[in-house]
């Protein structure tokens, strides 16, 4: 079925930040916890989820013209939405975001989805697409997130961002030492590095 393709591909096929190389600016900038990475990404994943359903619902009216234009205004009303529900609800995952929620509206991803898939088919698997490509967004950002966390400070989900949820869980050795060098920006980098080297490992073998 053809829904069920568009929403797996985002698992791995179409993985946004390995397979096709987007989003990578909030990838390496807000993944020094697992919350922040997977907060993030389900912010990501809900504009992508409604701007698709828009711009396919309105992709025989939008001037081809414009649509670019169209698009982004489009985009920037659920990031505002988003933005706003972070600051109302989850403060602390908003402070830790910072800019990177409304920088949602520049993110290559959502853009992308909306010219390329969105605006050249139906509602529901538009709808299949955005859901499987921000969920894998999602899930990629909150693996980076843990294991930058974890070789960072030896525990995993200790970020205050959200405060309701358990943690932190040690994960390491009391004898460990915290590899300070991951929770920095030029540990992003690498880390993000090796994991694209180990999934074009395993693509290759495949």
């Amino acid at each position: 079925m053809r829904i069920v393709q568009e929403f797996t591909k985002g698992f791995w096929k179409e993985l946004p930040p390995f397979k096709l190389v987007l989003g990578l600016c909030p990838t390496l900038g807000v993944t020094t916890t697992a919350y922040a990475g997977i907060g993030m990404g389900l912010a990501t994943t809900f504009v992508l989820v409604c701007s698709n359903i828009l711009v396919s619902s309105l992709r025989s009216v939008i001037p081809s013209k414009v649509r670019i234009a169209a698009y982004v205004v489009i985009i920037a009303a659920f990031v505002v939405m988003v933005e706003m529900a972070t600051q109302a609800w989850v403060f602390p995952l908003y402070k830790g975001l910072g800019v990177f929620i409304p920088l949602i509206v520049v993110n290559c991803i959502v853009l992308g989805r909306a010219e390329a898939f969105a605006a050249k088919n139906g509602v529901m698997l538009s709808i299949a697409d955005g859901a499987g490509i921000g969920l894998g967004y999602t899930i990629a950002l909150g693996v980076l997130g843990a294991l930058r966390e974890v070789t960072g400070t030896g525990a995993l989900l200790g970020s205050a961002f959200l405060p309701f949820l358990p943690g932190p869980i040690q994960v390491m050795p009391a004898a460990f030492k915290p590899f300070l060098f991951a929770t920095l920006a030029p540990g992003a980098f690498v880390f993000l590095g090796i994991m694209l080297g180990v999934i074009n490992l395993v693509s290759v073998k495949k």
